[in-house]
Order: structure tokens, then sequence, then C-alpha cells
């Protein structure tokens, strides 16, 4: 499954590197990060991630394969 996670604001490249897994690009105030979930488990380990580190998830989408 690929996700789409946009995030509110500008996240910096240091803080990028906590999600390896995802590729990102920055569009007019927000955060797009996208990339490969392997399953449930690590889909909420993402968001895990997201809180811990004070980001703001505004959308998230599973994208078509």
């Amino acid at each position: 499954m690929r996700y789409e996670i946009r995030v509110e604001g500008h996240v910096s490249q240091t803080l990028a590197k906590a999600f390896p897994e995802l590729d990102h690009v920055t569009i007019a105030g927000y955060t797009l990060l996208f990339g490969p979930v392997v399953d449930e488990a690590h889909l909420y380990g993402l968001l895990d991630r997201f809180q811990s580190l004070g980001l703001r998830v505004r959308e998230l989408r599973q994208l078509p394969d």
C-alpha cells in the first residue's frame, strides 16, 4: 500500500530524516510525505512518530496501486 500524508507547515530536512521510508515535498504551507506502508502496524507507528515530533497531520490518504 502507498500512502500520502499531509502535514501542517514546513518539515525541515533534519525532521524528515525521522521518516526514512517516505519521500517528501513542501507545497504552499504544508509538507506532503508519501511512500509505501507495509501494514496497519506500520501506519500507526508512523502516526505515533508524527505525534511525538509535534507534527500535525492534516490529511491521510491511501493511494491507488
